[in-house]
């Protein structure tokens, strides 16, 4: 194929911008600031979300849909949360266009359909789905409310990048109501969990569980739990947030139920969400300079069969032969294609599978066809063998399990290898210059210090992580006392 990408060693960015686009994942669309997601972006992104909604099945939440639209005065009625959306809300003054009397063909805002009341493009559901809560919860009897919705929403980005940052993007967002604080905060760290463990037996994906700071927290929460990954460019990526909102919607949307004993409480909140975020986090952390790396169970192909042939008949000998491995592999719920277009040389296919991160691939000619072989070639280390047809189907099931296994151990060993501890202030610019990566140092817990860091380097506190370092010592900028070590890095 004669698709060319950057090298990540030349230009990481414009690498990943190549291989979005020559994948086929997404493009820019006609609408400044939104992408469209092609077929095989959102194969990817539909298995994501099949395999995330069972999860969330599987832990008692159910889903709805809720408008759009929020009419400002509800936007505004949790005063934390409105300030924090406020400078990326796109707003809906008017519901009507007409022609313009001046120019034939041209439409103009029609100024007597202004409407009563501005609606906010949904930035986040809080507030729509609280208002709506209130109608749904009286009594202990109707808790927990365990709710999940599967939307888009609009955040109003100056500067974008497909999947990582855009004006639109699709994710999912839960948002439960419980009797009392110790279930709500029960119900927050059970879903970090479900996101941990599906970035990383799913996505292959390692991650650093973690609390944000007060300053990197959920507008509107009490406490923000997330978890951290880290891309080849020795960057993080946040790929999940849970956030623990106390009383604070409740009380602005005034959602109260009645106990066992009559009396009256407000609720205690929950929300998370993860996005298409976590496609260009898929990308960042596995790829390489010849396109996408997937893991198995989140490949929207597992296995592609070519056949090398000359004329109907050898194709037909193929297909025959092929066949019952075929059967067997879709019985193992393995997605495969035999690929008989005669439109593209075998060479054209086997550099697009390579491209679109195919983990297995199997070629089958007239002589293999004679000693009843194929060569298998894995995508992750792009090892070739000639193995026997035979009890084929299992070797591949073996293979798509190591597969999954090794693109992980790599990510993994990887952000080992790139994390690094920091005792001076000196120490840590150094290593952030220098090496970049994952950074552990103490802080002294202000949000000024956090400030200042960020000011002067650019790094930000990614996460105070559960399993960190708790050792007291003396913050890396101020030299004050720290109770822990937290983890500071450059991010996206």
């Amino acid at each position: 194929m004669a698709k060319k990408i950057t090298s990540k060693a030349e230009d990481y960015s414009e690498w990943y911008n190549d291989l979005v686009k020559e994948a086929g994942l997404a493009e820019h669309s006609g609408v400044k600031g939104c992408m469209v997601i092609k077929p095989y972006g959102f194969a990817i992104w539909d298995n994501m979300k099949t395999e995330l909604d069972k999860k969330f099945k599987q832990t008692g939440h159910v889903n709805a849909y809720f408008p759009l639209f929020v009419p400002k005065s509800l936007f505004e009625a949790e005063e934390k949360n409105a300030e924090g959306f406020a400078k990326e809300c796109a707003v809906v003054t008017h519901y009507r266009l007409k022609n313009d009397p001046n120019q034939k063909g041209k439409l103009i805002v029609d100024p007597d359909a202004k409407l009563e009341e501005e609606l906010v493009v949904r930035p986040t559901s809080e507030a729509v789905i609280w208002n709506t809560y209130k109608n749904w919860i009286q009594s202990y009897r109707d808790l927990p409310l365990l709710i999940n919705q599967w939307a888009n929403v609009v955040r109003w980005e100056m500067r974008t990048r497909l999947f990582l940052r855009t004006a639109e993007f699709l994710w999912q967002e839960g948002h439960t109501a419980h009797a009392t604080k110790e279930e709500a905060l029960q119900e927050t760290k059970q879903m970090l969990d479900v996101y941990a463990d599906f970035a990383e037996n799913f996505l292959a994906l390692p991650v650093i569980k973690g609390i944000k700071t007060e300053n990197e927290r959920f507008a509107g929460a009490e406490d923000t739990y997330c978890i951290e990954a880290m891309m080849q460019d020795t960057k993080a990526l946040q790929a999940g947030t849970s956030h623990f909102l106390g009383q604070n919607f409740a009380k602005a949307f005034d959602v109260k139920y009645a106990g066992k004993d009559g009396k009256e409480e407000y609720v205690w909140a929950t929300s998370w969400g993860v996005s298409t975020r976590l496609i260009g986090a898929l990308i960042m952390a596995h790829s390489d300079d010849d396109g996408l790396i997937l893991p198995p169970k989140v490949a929207p192909l597992q296995v592609a069969i070519v056949p090398i042939y000359k004329g109907d008949e050898q194709l037909e000998q193929i297909r025959a032969a092929i066949e019952p491995l075929v059967k067997e592999l879709l019985v193992k719920n393995i997605s495969v294609k035999f690929d008989d277009r005669d439109t593209q040389r075998p060479g054209w296919k086997f550099a697009e599978y390579e491209l679109q991160g195919v983990p297995v691939r199997v070629a089958i000619g007239p002589r293999d066809l004679e000693n009843k072989t194929v060569e298998l070639a894995r995508r992750d280390t792009k090892e070739k063998n000639i193995v026997s047809l035979n009890g084929l189907a299992a070797q591949i099931e073996s293979l798509l399990e190591e597969i999954q296994l090794n693109i992980y151990n790599r990510a993994l060993n990887f952000r080992k290898e790139n994390t690094h501890t920091a005792d001076s202030w000196d120490e840590f610019k150094d290593i952030l210059e220098n090496k970049g990566g994952f950074i552990l140092a103490h802080w002294d817990g202000t949000t000024e210090t956090e400030l200042k860091i960020k000011e002067q380097t650019k790094a930000t506190i990614r996460c105070i992580p559960f399993d960190g370092d708790k050792s007291e010592g003396l913050c890396v900028f101020s030299g004050k006392p720290s109770k822990q070590r937290v983890i500071f890095a450059k991010a996206y």
